[in-house]
This record gives structure tokens, C-alpha cells and sequence, in this order.
């Protein structure tokens, strides 16, 4: 791969980066590596360099930035970004790339590595021994051969621990609102419900996203619904689990045991835990293996120089800007795309699988790939952990098993453009007076503006139903600012959108399903 074009470019590395890395950087750059820079001499140094990579204990903060007058990209040599303003680095011009699947292997096989030390009781055995012990009786364990194991989370790292997993002779589920049944058969794996995968599974292992759906997904009420005696994984991210009600189901026997590599806060001081006979500990190590600290190097390296040649990076953190000649027409169906892949899912809330997105009317005769972008990114961005842009939209649609097809026409229904998404359910939307739009669900024509609080129902057209609803709602102290009907006729199927101030609590949703024989309802928050 040559890279001639960026030759002259200067690149400043602060943290420790693997030599396969620096040597890459090496070739095409001239790089200069000064490690435990004290802040007032890195900002002194910066203005020189085209090109920053750090790890995580730097701090690339807006005044770091502005200090780095001609910086052109930063590297975060790892997956996350908190280290990094992003936004800062966006207003400035400045793209921000990280190396996201160079430890997908790793923490995969560090979580069935902790799952069958926990199988086995190896740590407690081994500490039993380095104490002059031989209670052999003690540290009776269990097979893993013919077992099943319920992931929670079938994304990238849990999909390499079910294929590991199906070698190993055990049966593995799945629970992952966001992956089709074709994925999962492919990779020998059953769906189930969430309840199905805890109350069946002698191991569950986590491998989900933090989000504020998945915050605390593990309770007091999921741990009740466990098969007796199972056994929990967490290698994914600490704030799953509710530590206190994961200990409370290991005292009470529940749980037979817990191997966790992350946790609520970092390092732990819970001393419960630490002290726990049938707790498996780790130090957040499930990508620490020299090969992952290669692959980073190189990944970090390669979408660096991506960057410094003017070429796309694979895994650019902050969005590109559109092209010039194309802003003033798609900039503004840009948000609409964004917002419609938004509303699908969340209205949806299950597997994308195959979606074709239909382009009517004069947006139709424009370049659509980066409103394709754009609806990836906000189908995504609610279900994923991954930042989602429009450079690294494509690729994490095909990672998440999500089949893109585009067609497009230059007639419209009754707007000079419109966008639809056709799945499980059918969605069109458009812009009016420069603000998207949603204008069609299911064949309905509607008009509301996705935002804020929503509440969609779907039932049977009968004199009362508004009233009802509105009291219910009413009774709940959740006001409605906007409400309209479509339907297929008279007291036929109609849907009914609800603009709310305020978010529908769950038991007042299912209040209003079930005692007005709704055929579903869904509340959004926007």
C-alpha cells in the first residue's frame, strides 16, 4: 500500500502503539513518539503536527484541540472515545477515527475462558492450593459439553463466543432484537424471547451495548427468572448488571456462581464481590492479548493515513461533511433520512433483517448513497454501542446482519419528494416548510413531526376510542399537545398518533391496550 501523497505529513504518537503500527506510520509519515507528555508542553508542540494518536489516558479536550491548529485527524488507538471531545474535533474540521474491531477475538474467548474457570472453580482451586491445600471434593465443577448457553447480544463479539461455543459441544440461544433469524441459523443459534434465554440457560453471557434501554438489563426481577443455579458472564460492559441484586442472587443460591471482567464502577471497590467464594474476577481485561494490541496498531495506523491521504476512513468516529455541490439540495433530506431510520426502529423494535428504502419524486434523480448513510445511521445508532456515521454506515449494516436494497421513482404521491422504509413495517416521510415530516404509516396517510413524545395505536374505528384514550392518558397526567386519525373507512382498522408533553408510563400503555381492545400501541420518545 503506498501512501506518497502523505509523505510530509507529521504524525505525534503519546501513548504506547505496537512497532507493527508505527512502523506503517513510519513508511508514509514522519512520526515522532513522546510518551508521558505533561500537558503544557504537548499543547506547546502540537500546532506542528497534522496527525495526534492517543490511547485513552490522554485527554484530548477542546482547548488540547485548539492548541492543534493544523491537526487534521486523532487516532484513538482503541474502541471508545470518551478521552476525545468529539464535537470539538467536528466544529474544527479535525476527523476522529478508532481502531473498533481489532479486539473482537479477544474479549470473545476471554469471556468462554472465564465461563469455564467458572465452570470448573479454577481460581478458587488454584488459591486453595498455593495455600498448602489439597480439597479436591471442594472444586467439583460442571461440563460445558451438551449445556446451553443463552447470550444476550449476538453482535460481533457474541457471535464469535456462539461459534466457539457450538464447537464446544453446547447448545447456544440467543436473545437480540436486532438480528434476523437467517443470521442466527447461519451461525447454529436459536432465538428466543429475553425471558426464554434467562429461565432456560444453564450459562448466560452478556453481550450487549450500554444504553439507556440496557442500563441495569439484570435485576432483582431478571435474576428471579434464571434457571436454578445457572451461571452469569459479564465481559461486556459493567453497568448490565445490578451488582447488588446479582449478590443477592448468589447468597440465595439462585445463581451458582458469576464471572465478570467489567464492572458498575472501575476498578471495583465492592467488597461483597471481591470477597464473593463464587465470583470470578478479571480487571477488565477481555481485549488485552498482544495479538489485539497489534491489530489496533495497524488499524489506528492504516485509518490515520486514510485520513492524511484524503482518503474515506473506514471507521471515522464524526460524520463527513457532503460534498459541496450536493449540500444545499440533501443536507436537509439528510435529517429526514436520519429521523425516519430513527422511527423505525424504534417503532419496529425487532429483527431490521431486509429493508428496501424507496426514493419517489424529484429527490429520486439526486445521488441517494448518503441518504442510504443516513437511514443506516439512525436505524443504528439506538440498537448499537458503535458511534454510526455515514462513512462507516454500510459496513455495520452488513455486521448487523441488515439488508439494504434501494429503489427509487420519479412520481410521487401528493409530495414533490418523499422517502420511504419498507420492512416488517412501512414508513414515508418527507419535508414540509424545510422540517421533516412523517406522512404515511403502513398506508395511512398521516402528517406529524417526529419528535419529542409519541403514541401510535392501531385499532378498530368506533365511536368513543379518542375519548378513552385521551381520559386514560388524562387520569396519568400525560397531556397531549396534537392528535390525528387515519384510517381505511369508516369504522374500519385506523391509526391514531398522539403528540404528548410527557412519556407514557409502561403500566398506562397496557392500561390502554388492553381495555380498549387495541390491536398494538407504542410509545416513543423522539
Amino acid at each position: 500500500m503506498n501512501h506518497p501523497d502523505v509523505i510530509e505529513q507529521h504524525v505525534l504518537v503519546v501513548e504506547a502503539l505496537g512497532k507493527e503500527g508505527l512502523e506503517l506510520l513510519q513508511q508514509h509519515s514522519r512520526v515522532d513518539v513522546v510518551l508521558r507528555l505533561p500537558l503544557d508542553e504537548l499543547r506547546a508542540i502540537l500546532p506542528k503536527y497534522q496527525a495526534l494518536i492517543v490511547r485513552s489516558a490522554t485527554q484530548v479536550d477542546e482547548a488540547l484541540l485548539e492548541a492543534g491548529k493544523n491537526l487534521v485527524v486523532v487516532g484513538r488507538a482503541g474502541v471508545g472515545v470518551d478521552n476525545i471531545d468529539v464535537a470539538a474535533a467536528t466544529r474544527r474540521g479535525i476527523t476522529v477515527v478508532n481502531a473498533p474491531t481489532t479486539n473482537i477475538v479477544a474479549a470473545a474467548e476471554h469471556a468462554l475462558a472465564i465461563l469455564w474457570a467458572l465452570a470448573r472453580n479454577i481460581p478458587q482451586a488454584d488459591a486453595s492450593v498455593r495455600r498448602g491445600e489439597w480439597k479436591r471434593e471442594q472444586f467439583s465443577g460442571v461440563e460445558l459439553v451438551g449445556k446451553r448457553l443463552g447470550l444476550v447480544g449476538l453482535g460481533r463479539v457474541g457471535g464469535e463466543v456462539a461459534r466457539r461455543a457450538v464447537g464446544l459441544g453446547m447448545e447456544v440461544v440467543a436473545f437480540d432484537p436486532y438480528v434476523s433469524l437467517e443470521r442466527a441459523a447461519q451461525m447454529q443459534v436459536k432465538m428466543l424471547s429475553f425471558d426464554e434465554v434467562l429461565s432456560t440457560s444453564h450459562f448466560v453471557s452478556l453481550h450487549a451495548p450500554v444504553t439507556q434501554e440496557t442500563r441495569k438489563l439484570l435485576g432483582a426481577p431478571e435474576f428471579a427468572k434464571f434457571k436454578k443455579g445457572a451461571r452469569l458472564v459479564n465481559a461486556a460492559r459493567g453497568a448490565l448488571i445490578d451488582e447488588t441484586a446479582l449478590l443477592d442472587a448468589l447468597d440465595s443460591g439462585q445463581l451458582a456462581g458469576a464471572a465478570l471482567d467489567v464492572f458498575e464502577h472501575e476498578p471495583t471497590r465492592n467488597e461483597r464481590l471481591l470477597n464473593h467464594p463464587a465470583v470470578v474476577i478479571t480487571p477488565h481485561i477481555g481485549g488485552s492479548t498482544v495479538e489485539a494490541a497489534t491489530r489496533v496498531s495497524q488499524e489506528i495506523a492504516q485509518e490515520v493515513l486514510a485520513v492524511l491521504g484524503g482518503r474515506p476512513a473506514k471507521f471515522a468516529v464524526n460524520a463527513p461533511l457532503v460534498p459541496v455541490s450536493l449540500a444545499q439540495v440533501l443536507r436537509p433530506y439528510m435529517e429526514l433520512a436520519e429521523r425516519l431510520g430513527k422511527f423505525y426502529t424504534k417503532w419496529v423494535g425487532g429483527p431490521l433483517g431486509k429493508l428496501e428504502i424507496q426514493y419517489e419524486g424529484k429527490i429520486a434523480g439526486e445521488e441517494t448513497g448518503v441518504l442510504t448513510a443516513a437511514i443506516i445511521k439512525g436505524l443504528l445508532e439506538p440498537i448499537v454501542e458503535t458511534r454510526v456515521n455515514l462513512v462507516n454506515a454500510a459496513l455495520l449494516a452488513h455486521t448487523h446482519g441488515l439488508e439494504i436494497t434501494e429503489r427509487k421513482s420519479r412520481h410521487a404521491l401528493r409530495y414533490e419528494s418523499m422517502i420511504t422504509i419498507t420492512g416488517e413495517r412501512r414508513v414515508s416521510g418527507t419535508l414540509l416548510r424545510d422540517e421533516p415530516h412523517i406522512v404515511q404509516l403502513d398506508g395511512n396517510w398521516v402528517d406529524f413531526v417526529p419528535q419529542g413524545h409519541v403514541m401510535l395505536t392501531r385499532h378498530r374505528d368506533r365511536p368513543g376510542m379518542i375519548g378513552r384514550v385521551g381520559t386514560l392518558l388524562g387520569q396519568a397526567d400525560v397531556n397531549i399537545a396534537a392528535m390525528q386519525v387515519a384510517r381505511d373507512g369508516p369504522r374500519g382498522d385506523a391509526i391514531m398518533v398522539l403528540a404528548l408533553d410527557d412519556p407514557v408510563p409502561a403500566d398506562v400503555l397496557e392500561k390502554i391496550r388492553n381495555e380498549l381492545d387495541i390491536q398494538w400501541n407504542k410509545a416513543l420518545d423522539l
